[in-house]
């Protein structure tokens, strides 16, 4: 018991301790953040993000997010750019440079030759009195009180605070860009997150499968549609076969619990009037808010005022959407 809560205890330290330095980065936002962001803006090259050691892993991750929200990057390794990577490097390309020292001995050997090159350098360090931030046309400023390792060495609160000051430039990026959940879906194409902002309804609809009865029609005809199409409803339309209702297999049962005299029922004294549908042009995952928010496992979906068809939660599911 003791040890589990000293380790809890030790947790919350820890949380509490990168929290607070994330935070603190608010009082460090200047003019220079603002810069990078134009400069960055105007540019006709690349983003180029680099670093050593637990850097390098944070500029990884720093790039793989402004790619995927518009700003074209890619990573160069500090140690790996002395050694022939800084080929790479355009003079039109924005360099962030990503140390907490600033002094490291591969930071004082690029950062001339990252001079050299014309291409604009910024640094992003948690020591502003340090060589790079000397050297940087712009510096943002990650400083930190000290690392959540009680021994103040493992990187753990600075690389959290330089993935945050990270997040924070792709994110001013994006919304100068004006740019949309449809660009984002662009780059996103695959897994659920894709389906959910390029998938629309009429992508999932069953290829003929058309579940359809008249008004009038008798309740062998209702039982015959939707056991043969399989898709658990049919809709039910007037003779100018516009929608006017829904029956499901869950009317059915429950129409057969209540009435002795069945053959005489005709499709409109079972169904559902004024069903819920959906525009078979929306999104998908908009069919599936609908459902959940009604509590139903189908829609009709329509193309403009003909039914194009059903679309079941099964459907969803398989797609990934849910």
């Amino acid at each position: 018991m003791n040890l589990a809560k000293n380790i809890r205890k030790i947790a919350i330290s820890v949380l509490q301790n990168e929290g607070q330095a994330i935070l603190n980065l608010v009082n460090f936002l200047d003019e220079d953040f603002d810069s990078c962001v134009a400069r960055i803006l105007a540019s006709k090259g690349r983003v180029v993000v680099t670093g050593v050691g637990k850097s390098a892993i944070i500029a990884n991750k720093i790039v793989a997010t402004l790619n995927s929200t518009g700003t074209p990057a890619l990573f160069m390794h500090a140690a790996d750019a002395i050694h022939g990577d800084l080929g790479m490097i355009q003079s039109e390309d924005v360099v962030i440079c990503i140390s907490k020292s600033g002094n490291t001995p591969e930071i004082k050997v690029l950062v001339p030759l990252l001079k050299k090159s014309g291409s604009v350098l910024v640094g992003l360090v948690s020591n502003t009195n340090s060589y790079l931030a000397d050297h940087a046309d712009y510096v943002l400023n990650a400083t930190i009180g000290e690392e959540a390792c009680p021994h103040n060495l493992a990187p753990t609160t600075s690389t959290s605070a330089h993935l945050a000051l990270g997040d924070a430039l792709a994110v001013c990026l994006l919304e100068a860009r004006g740019f949309t959940s449809e660009d984002f879906a662009k780059y996103h194409p695959g897994g659920a997150l894709g389906k959910q902002l390029y998938l629309k309804v009429e992508d999932v609809l069953g290829k003929g499968q058309l579940p359809k009865v008249y008004e009038d029609s008798g309740l062998t005809d209702v039982i015959l549609e939707i056991s043969g199409k399989r898709l658990g409803a049919t809709a039910v339309v007037d003779r100018f076969d516009r929608l006017v209702g829904i029956i499901t297999d869950g009317d059915l049962r429950r129409m057969l619990q209540k009435s002795l005299d069945i053959q005489s029922l005709k499709a409109k004294d079972i169904m559902t009037i004024n069903p819920k549908t959906i525009a078979k042009e929306e999104y998908a995952v908009s069919a599936f808010n609908l459902m959940r928010n009604h509590n139903i496992t189908q829609l009709v979906a329509m193309d403009g005022e003909k039914i194009a068809g059903f679309v079941h939660i099964h459907d969803l599911m398989k797609e990934g959407i849910v």
